[in-house]
């Protein structure tokens, strides 16, 4: 155990609350920076000629990254100074922000996001970290508290930002955004946060950090490019083999390790296993969705940036009523009948929205999508908790990292693979007859390629426009009848495995974090 001592001077100093604003304003940040991205891709893939494949690296290889080195970020706060680390991350995710908005191809734009997915994976873990130093133990609960909120507000809050600032200027705007932010946060950890360690922490395994990294980047290279290449392709299949390889090396090697980066053992631990994969399969289906439905939003139903990022609002209402209730509920009826109940409300939300048309107009759209948000709500807060709950208190820092490991893995592998199958579906029924073969290659590229394809083209193009919505509703119902049956095979699970009642789950406990639990509370 790492007993942390509380000095009197961070204690009583009140600019300790301005240091959390800071800290909650850099979190809120690196939360909408996760899906800001998302509205903008329509107007990116516009005005960069970004295909559908290069969009989904835009969006996933932050997330892969992130995912990638959160854990061995964590133990370098540990070892060299949290502050100085925390100081480290926001600095390098102002530089790649930077970076981003300079770009002037969509090659340096994936570069800008890989490089803001190193300072982001620094700094989650790092900025509830330092809060022991800062706030006496009957305060961190409300601190950790505000800190995880502003992470988890930034999730929806990215594709409004994002749509008010396109309607405004240029798409360089979603990373300059960051930017005062950032400085903010900086300056309030320079001066107003004391510098802590923690010696003992395990040493970060070079060797793991590069299995999982290359692992992870040859698995989600194949999802992305087997529309283009083709399922068969040898690249493909060797990708497939490589990520597969690395990422069982990755899981023996950790095995053998006294203290590992990864406790793989925890998910020997049914409860545990259960809920952390409920928790990945939600956010995998959370990714796909908000990656998915922008282009539907704006090139099929014709919206601007700003009212695709207000017509998401029905899933995130309906997420945070959700969010709101769920504990409440887990605690009358048990975590197995509010993530059952919740994954049910989730299952029939993507088969309803399966079965929209061209034509269904967005009514129909905000209905499922109000559904969605309830079942994301009453699925995310029980599930996590419960992890958390089933595991033993000198371990719950070790199984906090690994839980938001694998929702971070969930959500790259979410965009990867169903934008992988909404783009193959998509090529499949665009009709592109009568088109010369460059452009009709280009129009198979994305929705939006397709409508600026048919605004340059002379009368043979004339179906082109229609074909490419009904392609584009045609692959996106694919997508939501994935989701819904992912959903209902999860249901089935968690109603099979998970405990009956709250008090099985492990009491208190089913009110922490999993931020809460990466404070310091196992060596």
């Amino acid at each position: 155990m790492v007993t942390v001592t509380y000095l009197d001077e961070p204690r009583r100093d009140p600019r300790r609350w301005w240091a959390l604003g800071a800290l909650v304003a850099s979190m809120l940040t690196l939360g909408f920076d996760m899906t800001i991205l998302n509205v903008a891709l329509p107007t990116m893939a516009e005005q960069l000629g970004a295909t559908t494949g290069q969009q989904q690296w835009m969006a996933d290889t932050y997330v892969v990254v992130f995912a990638s080195l959160m854990l061995p970020a964590g133990l370098l706060g540990d070892r060299f100074g949290r502050r100085r680390m925390l100081v480290a991350g926001l600095g390098i995710f102002l530089a790649g922000s930077v970076l981003g908005a300079l770009a002037g191809d969509v090659n340096w734009v994936i570069a800008a996001r890989a490089v803001m997915g190193v300072g982001a994976a620094l700094v989650t873990p790092l900025a509830t970290s330092v809060l022991p130093s800062l706030f006496t133990p009957d305060e961190q609960g409300k601190a950790v508290g505000l800190v995880s909120t502003g992470s988890a507000l930034g999730l929806p809050l990215g594709p409004i930002i994002g749509g008010w600032l396109l309607d405004h200027f240029w798409w360089g705007s979603m990373f300059l955004i960051n930017v005062p932010m950032v400085a903010i946060g900086i300056t309030a950890c320079l001066f107003l946060l004391p510098e802590t360690r923690d010696p003992a922490s395990p040493r970060v395994d070079a060797l793991s950090t590069a299995f999982t990294t290359a692992g992870l980047g040859a698995l989600i290279y194949g999802i992305i490019e087997a529309p283009d290449r083709g399922w068969g392709d040898p690249l493909i299949l060797g990708m497939f083999a490589g990520g597969a390889v690395l990422l069982a090396g990755l899981v023996l090697r950790e095995r053998r390790m006294a203290r590992p980066m990864l406790d793989m053992t925890l998910l020997g631990r049914r409860d545990f296993l259960v809920n952390a994969v409920t928790a990945t399969l939600v956010m995998f289906v959370l990714s796909g969705l908000l990656f998915v439905l922008p282009p539907y939003l704006q090139a099929v139903l014709g919206n601007d940036t700003l009212g695709t990022g207000v017509r998401l609002l029905p899933m995130v209402l309906g997420l945070s009523v959700a969010a709101k209730f769920a504990p409440q509920v887990a605690t009358r009826f048990g975590a197995r009948a509010a993530v059952t109940g919740g994954l049910v409300v989730l299952a029939f939300a993507g088969l309803l929205g399966s079965r929209t048309t061209t034509d269904a107009g967005y009514g129909f759209t905000a209905l499922w999508l109000s559904i969605a948000g309830l079942g994301f709500g009453f699925v995310l807060v029980p599930s996590m908790t419960g992890a958390l709950a089933a595991l033993p208190r000198d371990r719950a820092g070790s199984g906090s990292g690994l839980l938001l490991t694998l929702r971070q893995v969930g959500s790259a592998i979410g965009i990867a693979l169903l934008g992988s199958l909404l783009a193959g579906a998509f090529r499949d029924r665009l009709d592109v007859t009568g088109l010369p073969p460059e452009a009709a290659r280009t129009a198979g590229d994305s929705v939006v390629a397709a409508h600026l394809v048919a605004a340059k083209a002379g009368p043979e193009a004339a179906h082109l426009a229609g074909s490419a919505n009904s392609a584009y509703v045609h692959g996106m119902g694919l997508v939501l009848l994935v989701c819904g049956i992912t959903a209902l095979v999860a249901a089935l699970a968690a109603a099979a495995l998970l405990p009956g009642t709250a008090t099985e789950t492990g009491g208190d406990q089913m009110r922490d974090t999993p931020e809460m639990a990466a404070t310091g509370r196992d060596a």
